[in-house]
């Protein structure tokens, strides 16, 4: 045997050395895979991206398109990363938004001293792409059960052309359910939570059903807000950190702040927040986060146990298995979201 035959026999072996001890952190995955390695502590999500435990965790990303604004383009990169740590698994998610958008549907003074409620002027029901807020939406089949998910992804549960811009998310037939991640900037995240939601099978009706398939987690009775009323043509609460020239201390009010209205703190063009949110309770407060908005760049840290025992979650209770999920951002757009075409996976590795 010639020594090139020995040498390339040896250069074999040490290449098949190295790869059987290549860990878990460098095994090379499927397309559309995010690893979750498992950290040796839990990341603070306070911290944001600056955590340690997010330093050596494999980052996915995800173009996402199709959506309203982000500039004009309706589309924007997605970065995600996950750990897993006790009994808990979280999320880092990044992606580029220009602007941040807390302006949802607020009260402006008008020149006469009335007060009007502002809305996009081409909305003709569920569809606000100028005062609405940024959103971010995760899908996980429950028990792998969304027929066509491994083709289309979260695509498989929306239905369009059902009185509904962007359609209506609902499954196949009774007892398929998914798990629905809903990060509303101006209405949850504010308390550190996302919402918490599911879908099932209702199909859509105007009255009967409008949000069709889509439905809240048990737990919370009064919602995530409530409408602040006009009472002879005034808002009848505001923030109590309200001022001219703001949003009265924001476009939102937490339960719990509000203070009876004061109109002559108020000028023309002034606005104010139209609604009160409430902190999410039971079922349906499952998922806490930490938001931040800088330079353009939106950041998420997510923390949910790895097992709730509801029925309307997904259980990560098999470590060893496979979970399929959809991706979508909300740039100031009631419904109009930019998403991944493609079906995109979970995994835990140590």
């Amino acid at each position: 045997m010639s020594k090139n035959v020995l040498h390339a026999i040896a250069l074999a072996g040490l290449a098949l050395s190295l790869a059987g001890c290549q860990s878990a952190r460098e095994e090379a995955m499927p397309p559309n895979t995010l690893v979750a390695l498992q950290a040796k502590a839990a990341p603070n999500l306070q911290a944001g991206a600056a955590d340690p435990a997010w330093a050596q965790a494999r980052p996915l990303s995800v173009a996402l398109t199709d959506g309203a604004n982000f500039g004009g383009k309706g589309d924007t990169q997605a970065t995600l990363k996950a750990v897993y740590a006790g009994d808990s698994v979280y999320f880092l998610i990044q992606y580029a938004d220009p602007t941040h958008s807390l302006r949802r549907g607020p009260y402006q003074k008008q020149a006469d001293g009335s007060w009007k409620k502002l809305k996009d002027p081409a909305d003709k029901g569920g569809d606000d792409n100028i005062y609405y807020e940024d959103k971010w939406a995760m899908i996980w089949p429950i028990g792998n059960s969304i027929p066509g998910f491994d083709k289309q992804g979260c695509a498989a549960l929306c239905h369009l052309d059902q009185g509904k811009p962007y359609g209506n998310k609902y499954t196949s037939k009774e007892g398929e359910l998914a798990d629905m991640w809903h990060m509303k900037g101006s209405r949850t995240a504010p308390f550190g939570y996302v919402d918490d939601q599911y879908v099932d099978h209702t199909r859509y009706d105007a009255k009967a059903s409008p949000n069709a398939g889509r439905k809240s987690d048990p737990g919370t009775a009064t919602g995530e807000y409530n409408a602040v009323p006009l009472v002879d043509g005034k808002p009848q609460f505001m923030s109590r950190e309200a001022k001219a020239g703001n949003a009265g201390g924001s476009y939102f009010i937490k339960r719990g702040e509000e203070v009876a209205f004061d109109d002559s703190k108020f000028k023309p063009g002034d606005e104010v927040a139209s609604y009160i949110i409430n902190p999410l309770q039971g079922d349906r407060a499952d998922i806490r986060v930490a938001v931040s908005w800088k330079n353009g760049m939106y950041t998420s840290v997510v923390a949910r146990k790895l097992v709730t025992g509801s029925k309307y979650d997904v259980q990560f209770a098999d470590l060893g298995a496979r979970y399929g999920f959809g991706f979508s951002a909300f740039d100031n757009a009631q419904v109009r979201h930019a998403t991944s075409e493609d079906p995109l996976y979970l995994v835990f590795r140590k």
